[in-house]
């Protein structure tokens, strides 16, 4: 199948923050910030340059309120925590910082005490893992494939498959006597091909159902957080402009809207598949608007259902196009409210049911004659703004502060306010 008609198909369907905890114990934090874009440019190796490197770095080291201690590169982030103990995280840095004899970025290992055996790690000029703890990447990995049964039908109808939205692949298993089963949504984003598919055909794909596109979304994300970040701005005499989350953020589509607007301190593009953050972090460095930005951008990936971020540290989080592919949806939204801040807002826009249920006249295309119960472990299926709107009270936001609305046929956009 050549791309152009893969792609025809899919698109038919589918700064530092003012929250700041203690300093993990046993450790002796030199700065309260790394940022991420001091690792991505060619600096001169010279002697000369190599001392004003250091002098340089003892300066902004200084300037953080840290030690300028040269040996032990040690960087506190007050936003990451353990995303199960929820432990503040350190950061030790394995590089150079204020440049290097190459392009390459900063190797990083984050861990909550010097003798915890749960290590995770990173690089500034590729993204941060706090999905997994490098000791566990390995049997993550071997777990993953255990868990997801292979694929042992034609290459064709493998292909189709990884292809083919999450309602409507029981309907290709038919035409195998395999054992061909759901992929999970989220799974499926993991997939080098959609990754490079997303904003070439996939994204766009989503007006049949009502979405706006890229640059209303982030109009009306950006109004919503407004008020917010007005007044993150006059509680710090301007020093602060807020901090906002671009959850499930894919290859950045929103991510760099929010860096290029200049209007926060610090944006995060989290996403659970590492292809979509990569393919991320290539736009990213190819987009000069960004190179020229104040705002701070990191991109991490994590599990939604458990955000490896401080709580109430986040004044404002988006999730385009993301709640339906989250499998564990009530712990996901539980999540976002605890690492929003009081008064913290929440823009988001997803899929109805209906949308799926009625894709070329297939009247079963929704399960696929499956049980919903057994579709849903592949696929978020809202069937009303009713359920999406109790979904948000359950995880605790306040009636009077949720607002949920349909736009055209399946398209629902929330907003939330803690």
């Amino acid at each position: 199948m050549k791309f152009s008609t893969a792609a025809a198909i899919v698109a038919l369907f589918t700064t530092t923050s003012a929250f700041v905890p203690s300093a993990p114990r046993g450790f002796t934090v030199q700065s309260q910030r790394l940022g991420s874009a001091v690792a991505d440019e060619v600096v001169d190796s010279s002697p000369d340059k190599e001392i004003a490197r250091k002098e340089q770095k003892q300066a902004l080291l200084g300037l953080l309120g840290g030690s300028s201690d040269e040996k032990s590169n040690i960087s506190y982030d007050p936003l990451f925590v353990d995303p199960i103990s929820k432990e503040p995280l350190v950061v030790s840095v394995k590089g150079p910082i204020l440049g290097g004899s190459s392009a390459s970025g900063v190797s990083l290992s984050l861990r909550s005490s010097p003798d915890s055996d749960r290590v995770f790690a990173g690089r500034t000029d590729v993204y941060i893992n706090l999905l997994e703890p490098v000791s566990e990447s390995n049997s993550a990995d071997m777990d993953d494939a255990r868990s997801s049964k292979k694929v042992s039908t034609s290459p064709i109808l493998s292909s189709l498959l990884t292809f083919t939205p999450p309602p409507l692949r029981p309907l290709i298993a038919s035409l195998s006597n395999s054992d061909l089963e759901y992929i999970p949504m989220r799974d499926l984003f993991t997939s080098p091909s959609v990754s490079f598919a997303y904003e070439r055909g996939w994204r766009q794909g989503f007006a049949a159902a009502g979405f706006p596109g890229a640059d209303k979304e982030f109009e009306m994300a950006r109004e919503y957080f407004a008020p917010v970040m007005d007044r993150k701005r006059n509680e710090s005499n301007g020093m602060n402009r807020g901090t906002v989350v671009d959850m499930s953020c894919a290859t950045g589509l929103f991510t760099r809207r929010f860096t290029k607007s200049n209007e926060y301190s610090r944006v995060l593009g989290c996403d659970y598949s590492d292809s979509m953050l990569k393919e991320a972090r290539q736009r990213i460095r190819a987009d000069s608007e960004i190179k020229s930005s104040s705002t701070r951008l990191d991109l991490i990936r994590c599990d939604v259902a458990k955000i490896p971020l401080a709580s109430n540290s986040i004044d404002a989080l988006h999730a385009g196009a993301a709640m339906h592919c989250w499998p564990e949806i009530e712990q996901s939204l539980k999540e976002i409210y605890r690492v929003l801040t009081p008064g913290g807002r929440y823009f988001a826009t997803t899929f109805l049911a209906n949308y799926f249920q009625n894709v070329s006249g297939l009247e079963n295309a929704a399960n696929g004659g499956l049980q919903v119960e057994q579709s849903m472990q592949a696929f978020q299926y809202f069937p009303s703004i009713e359920h999406l709107r109790n979904l948000l009270l359950e995880a605790g936001f306040e009636d009077a502060n949720v607002n949920v609305e349909l736009v055209g046929r399946s398209c629902v956009i929330i907003r939330c306010e803690k």
